[in-house]
């Protein structure tokens, strides 16, 4: 059982355990450690960041943490995590690490770690690390002598900003992994006369995002690009993509992308104004992947999540889905474990394994616009055209996590909502890897079947389990239900 890391690394709120200063120096310490060359040389380590207001602070602890145990280490500034990633691989690096929580709020952070090849951690190295933070010093938490401040708190810090110990800053690593993204275009390809519209969400793409469109030829109109260190994923990017809707049709854009606050996932809006799902891009790719002879086992990984329809539409056309766990890190597995390149899941995390390490949600745009000037698809006139099955996402705060299946209420209660949709739906109530909360999803034939069945599930574990906030549970509030996208 992992003590520190979750399925997306290490995540909490800011200033309390396992992100107040002490515990991080003492991860610091204890990756550079499990780095550490026999023959002495010491361990190089590339750090980036979002625009949470204690990211700053968080990466300094990390920083001393590193130093003290013999590192050297770079500073990205803000940069998204595939950006670290590409970037740990590219300039040889033995490590990464981003300080985020994703498409969490900004009350939020995290760290995202990174191997030598840009990719994630494996389970020994985290257990390693975990027994060095915990089993090997003092008690979490006794070293703190100040938890995250905002960004304006903070003044001069030598282990923050730009480093001597690396080949370069921020401007320099920016641009190198802008150049991997614009080599994904072929030379002499230009995108003049696309009006693009991005919702950056106030987070890491904020800067990256526009200038790699504006430097392909598009029009890039952006939205959500001023963070103040607390507007982070705030009622836009991926998680709210309504804006971005409105933007693509008052600008009259071709295609709208909408990025979460570390730009590892990617939304698409077409012309019309629909938001698409990862599954409608899935679909997409794998389709022009086959068709090029790129799609290693005529298969796609999804998850549990991913609607039903995508399964019928690929097994039309001779191909497979595979449906992993969800979390990108079950997705990435299972693409490992069958050599297969192209999975993702519907909240836009997307995986293309012949091109990159990580997901990463400026790569997957800059591949469906790619995608749309080759085949010259009308993608409003395709995505009209396509009929999800009816599904609903529902998240319910919890207090605890028993096991849902041997749960003497919960159990029964999600066996028999299956048994009444029978073969003609699915059910499925999981844990969130990253917050305290019971995901239900619900997919069946009709829109007013599966909100009754969710609603009836939602019942049985707030009773149960649930935590007695109405201030984390939208429905106690009175606002009505929405479809959340998922980790």
């Amino acid at each position: 059982m992992k003590r520190l890391f979750g399925t997306d690394g290490i995540r909490g709120a800011a200033g309390v355990f396992p992100l107040d200063d002490g515990t991080i120096e003492r991860i610091g310490r204890a990756l550079a450690t499990t780095l550490r060359d026999p023959g002495g040389r010491p361990p190089r380590v590339l750090i980036g960041r979002d625009t949470r207001e204690s990211g700053p602070a968080i990466e300094a602890a990390l920083g001393r943490g590193l130093r003290a145990a013999g590192a050297r280490f770079d500073s990205g500034s803000v940069l998204t995590t595939p950006a670290v990633a590409c970037l740990t691989r590219l300039l040889s690096y033995d490590a990464g690490i981003v300080v985020s929580a994703s498409h969490n709020t900004y009350r939020d952070n995290g760290l995202k770690v990174f191997d030598a090849k840009g990719g994630k951690l494996p389970d020994p190295i985290e257990a390693a690390i975990e027994r060095l933070v915990l089993d090997g010093g003092a008690p979490p938490g006794s070293m703190t002598g100040r938890t995250p401040a905002s960004v304006t708190d903070i003044g001069p810090d030598p282990d923050r900003g730009a480093f001597p110990d690396g080949p370069a800053g921020h401007g320099a690593l920016a641009a190198r992994y802008l150049d991997s993204l614009r080599a994904v275009v072929p030379a002499g390809v230009s995108f003049t006369g696309w009006r693009v519209a991005l919702d950056c969400a106030n987070g890491a793409a904020w800067q990256l995002g526009p200038d790699l469109f504006r430097s392909i030829g598009a029009e890039a109109v952006a939205i959500h690009c001023a963070p103040d260190g607390r507007n982070i994923n705030a009622g836009c990017g991926a998680l709210h993509p309504e804006s971005l809707a409105a933007t693509v049709v008052r600008e009259r854009a071709r295609i709208g992308f909408a990025f979460d606050g570390d730009a590892d996932r990617c939304l698409v809006v077409d012309a019309s104004g629909r938001v698409l799902t990862g599954d409608h891009i899935l679909y997409l790719a794998a389709r022009d992947l086959r068709a090029a002879g790129r799609l290693p086992g005529d298969a796609v990984v999804g998850t549990v999540m991913s609607n039903l329809w995508l399964d019928q539409a690929l097994k039309a056309e001779g191909m497979r889905l595979l449906r992993a766990p969800v979390g990108d890190k079950y997705v990435l597995e299972e693409l490992q474990r069958g050599g297969y390149t192209l999975g993702g899941e519907p909240s836009g995390h997307l995986l293309f394994l012949d091109r990159a390490t990580t997901g990463d949600g400026l790569l997957s745009a800059i591949l469906v616009l790619d995608l749309l000037r080759r085949t010259g698809i009308d993608l409003a006139a395709w995505a009209a055209s396509i009929r999800p099955c009816p599904q609903v996402l529902v998240n319910v705060p919890v207090r605890e996590r028993p096991p849902i299946d041997t749960h003497p209420t919960i159990g029964p209660a999600v066996r028999a909502e299956q048994d009444r949709l029978g073969t003609r739906g699915r059910v499925l109530v999981r844990y969130s890897g990253t917050e305290p909360q019971a995901r239900i999803m619900v997919e069946g034939e009709s829109q007013a079947s599966v909100e009754e069945c969710a609603g009836r599930l939602r019942a049985v574990i707030r009773e149960a389990i649930g935590d007695g906030d109405p201030a984390c549970d939208p429905d106690a509030t009175g606002e009505k239900e929405k479809p959340c996208p998922t980790r």
